[in-house]
């Protein structure tokens, strides 16, 4: 089950960060996350200050 970003996502960066596997990457007005790439561990949801990351 891969992670998503909502609209809510304010482009801080932070989550981008603690993705250990680099699924995470900058996209139009907010960050986006690679499915392909997500082994759904959560550690960008849990470092999101402002919870706009969650399980799909």
């Amino acid at each position: 089950m891969a992670y998503t970003i909502s609209d809510a996502c304010i482009s801080c960066g932070t989550c981008e960060a603690q993705c250990p596997v680099g699924a995470i990457s900058a996209g139009d007005g907010k960050f986006e996350i690679d499915e392909d790439k997500c082994v759904s561990c959560g550690s960008c949801a849990g470092a999101c200050p402002v919870g706009a990351i969650e399980a799909d």
